[in-house]
């Protein structure tokens, strides 16, 4: 095995020393974490999960209690009630597209593999656009996982602010992704959608508006009317759901540490055939030395 080829924790073949581990990327500062065997540096791109994870508007809080204790039973067991929205979550094209595939069916490949995190800051009810993405650094390749960093993730708390003002991609945005076929889309708000094209403040087929405050607020800070502004409902999650693409919402914890970056990404979420949504953990891998390798299941 060439020097050059040498997988982690192994000696090159002709004798000499494995290479040394590359310095850790300035920009990760404190927040990487190097696997000391292969020299590998994870990010977590996740939003903490648990008992007082802000549950989505409209549906019901996340509960998690014990059913068994170290004190009575000799061994800790929980139970979870929620709904698979709640936290960093991949959705299904099932979830918009009716006949699309559920979670348990998209390819595994889709949820592994290199990508770029596109620092795109937006403010208050603002949309991503085409525009926005043709512009933001590195450049999409395509078949790359996309994440979209607005800054929204910095806010991530149980308040209105966070679900209902936040900004989203636009039709454009979403047609100029779904023309680079990526593996899949995430970003840092609650919804792919600005959330006034969503349920959250308008109704859609008897249903919602879930946050009632909404419209309200919208026509008093700007004199229109939700219905009026944003005509179509849920336009960039339905069209990047109709293309089989699969979206990934509430992105979060160091974001920040690898915007600007290409770097490879696993989210694998459960073998769960038919689901319309379920929890990742969403994280970003670098390898500052560039000399990696997988094993390649060869028997010894």
């Amino acid at each position: 095995m060439a020097a050059a080829e040498t997988r982690a924790g192994r000696q090159p073949a002709d004798g000499g020393t494995a290479p040394a581990a590359a310095p850790l990327p300035a920009a990760l500062g404190e927040v990487g974490v190097v696997e000391p065997a292969s020299g590998l540096v994870f990010v977590e791109l996740t939003q903490e999960w648990g008992h007082y994870t802000p549950a989505h508007p409209g549906f019901a809080d996340v509960q998690v209690r014990r059913v068994a204790t170290h004190a009575e039973h000799g061994v800790l067991t929980q139970h979870v009630r929620t709904f698979l929205h709640n936290g960093t979550h991949v959705n299904a094209p099932l979830h918009l597209a009716q006949g699309g595939i559920g979670v348990g069916e998209i390819p595994i490949e889709r949820f592994f593999g290199n990508g770029v995190v596109l620092s795109i800051p937006k403010g208050e009810w603002e949309y991503v656009t085409a525009t926005d993405l043709e512009a933001a650094s590195p450049p999409v390749e395509r078949g790359d996982a996309v994440v979209v960093n607005t800054g929204w993730h910095r806010r991530y708390s149980d308040n209105m602010e966070y679900f209902g003002h936040a900004p989203g991609l636009d039709e454009s945005a979403a047609r100029w992704l779904a023309d680079r076929e990526p593996r899949f889309v995430g970003i840092d708000t609650a919804n792919i959608d600005h959330p006034l094209a969503t349920t959250l403040a308008q109704q859609h087929r008897l249903v919602g508006p879930f946050v009632v405050e909404l419209p309200r607020r919208y026509r008093e800070r700007t004199g229109r009317e939700v219905r009026e502004d944003f005509p179509a409902w849920s336009p960039a999650h339905r069209l990047l759901a109709r293309a089989g693409i699969p979206t990934v919402e509430n992105v979060g914890g160091d974001v920040d540490a690898v915007s600007g970056m290409r770097c490879g990404f696993h989210a694998m979420p459960w073998n769960f055939s038919g689901a319309d949504a379920c929890f990742v953990r969403l994280v970003a891998i670098l390898d500052p030395s560039g000399q990696y390798r997988l094993e390649s299941g060869e028997e010894s």
